[in-house]
């Protein structure tokens, strides 16, 4: 199975976008936020300047690559093929095993002492008239 890693970068006019923005949501955050909330304004409007400024790197910065989407896939490592019987599910349904599945099946439950010796006697009987 394979898993996909998916990175995205946004382009240069998706950040010019988000400084013009931001700057709105700074300009918000000191004349109106600030005033009427206080702490919460100064948080309001720091985290402004944090977004502006991440937006002005994406818009404006010489290091920044542009748009860019990279997808990563990684085999993950096989596992080797178990027997049935050492799997553990919470219910297999006899009825997908064929008869000597399904008599495998009830000799490990007998042996697991989920079954009794008469319990046991009379499904392998069933098992064997549906033969």
């Amino acid at each position: 199975m394979k898993r996909r890693r998916v990175t995205y970068r946004p382009s240069k006019a998706q950040g010019a976008f988000g400084v013009v923005v931001g700057v709105v949501f700074v300009l918000i955050g000191l004349f109106m936020v600030i005033p009427v909330f206080g702490p919460f304004g100064i948080l309001w409007t720091l985290m402004a300047v944090g977004i502006t400024a991440m937006n002005a790197y994406q818009a404006f910065g010489k290091g920044y690559a542009g748009p860019q989407i990279t997808i990563e896939e990684d085999e993950e490592p096989r596992r080797a093929p178990s027997s049935p019987a050492s799997e553990t599910h919470d219910h297999v349904p006899s009825t997908a095993l064929d008869a000597k599945g399904r008599l495998e099946q009830l000799k490990e439950l007998k042996e697991a002492g989920l079954l009794t010796q008469e319990e046991y006697d009379k499904k392998r009987q069933e098992i064997l008239k549906g033969l």
